[in-house]
């Protein structure tokens, strides 16, 4: 990957730690603003195959402090999760004969047009259907509005290079090794060799915020600067957990948080999060969902 990158890996790599938070606070809602004052994101995701997954984002992004969520999924889905999960809103969106979200710009519009920050992509199985939805989103966004893009949403990213270049607010990206593979048309093998400079190749080539997943997470901002975080454990190499992540930074970007800011905090509270139910749960054998409780104390000590 080295020989592909347009730079070397910055020297000025920075740790994620309690000091940088500490000069880096998240912003805080003053007394009496409202649930649409604290942020409304709206989450679009899930299918079929995976119907819960939105779940564990939106409950995410409502942890990290968002005042609204509202779900966009599959039809068939929608009532029980509607029933399940009462502090959320619900969109019924079209489906495809695969069991993929398979909405119209018409239909995505009204909902997007009362969020602040969007996460496509979590529990979406189809790397096509994913891709026309998240090009329909971005025409609808435009230049403007935040947006966390994850998993099979990431997978055609090649495509729409310019619309992401085009933003004035850089997107977050949220891949694991095998989707940074995809968004780069290369081999697993070659990102395994050098994740630094992949990270800072895509931060590049898509205009957009990299966290590049793993054993340690690497986070590259369009301008070159370079984080990394040492890593929450072995039991965050579970299913579900990805999409918490991708809440966590969601419900951030809509408090107010800049984009690469919110990654970074997000990064660390999933992290710290997985280290907190590794002590008091086990290594292995936690569930994603129960990251998510751990989110509002985490804030509350680091901020």
């Amino acid at each position: 990957m080295a020989e592909d990158c347009p730079f070397e890996p910055t020297a000025s790599e920075v740790r994620i730690d309690q000091h940088w938070l500490r000069d880096h606070p998240l912003p805080s809602p003053i007394e009496g603003t409202d649930k649409n004052g604290r942020g409304r994101v709206m989450v679009i995701g899930g299918c079929l195959e995976v119907p819960g997954g939105v779940a564990l984002t939106a409950e995410a992004a409502l942890r990290a402090g968002a005042g609204k969520v509202r779900i966009g999924t599959v039809t068939s889905a929608a009532i029980a999760l509607g029933a399940a999960f009462p502090e959320v809103a619900i969109a019924a969106l079209p489906v495809s004969a695969e069991g993929e979200i398979d909405a119209p710009l018409p239909i995505l519009s009204p909902h997007l047009a009362r969020c602040d920050a969007v996460v496509l992509g979590p529990a979406m199985s189809c790397q096509g259907h994913a891709s026309r939805l998240l090009a329909t989103v971005l025409q609808i966004l435009g230049p403007h509005g935040d947006i966390v893009i994850d998993a099979a949403a990431l997978m055609s990213l090649s495509d729409i290079a310019g619309r992401l270049k085009d933003r004035r607010r850089p997107a977050v990206l949220t891949p694991h090794i095998g989707e940074m593979a995809g968004m780069l048309g290369t081999d697993v093998d070659i990102i395994e060799r050098d994740r630094t400079a992949a990270a800072q190749l895509a931060a590049k080539r898509f205009a957009a915020v990299v966290a590049l997943k793993g054993g340690e997470t690497v986070i590259a901002a369009p301008s070159g600067a370079l984080f990394r975080y040492d890593g929450g454990g072995v039991g965050l190499a579970t299913s579900g957990s990805g999409d918490v992540l991708a809440g966590i930074a969601g419900g951030l970007l809509a408090r107010g948080c800049p984009p690469l800011e919110a990654t970074i905090w997000a990064v660390w509270l999933h992290g710290e999060a997985g280290r907190e139910c590794a002590r008091n749960i086990s290594p292995i054998g936690f569930l994603a969902r129960e990251l998510l409780g751990a989110i509002p104390g985490l804030i509350r000590r680091a901020n």
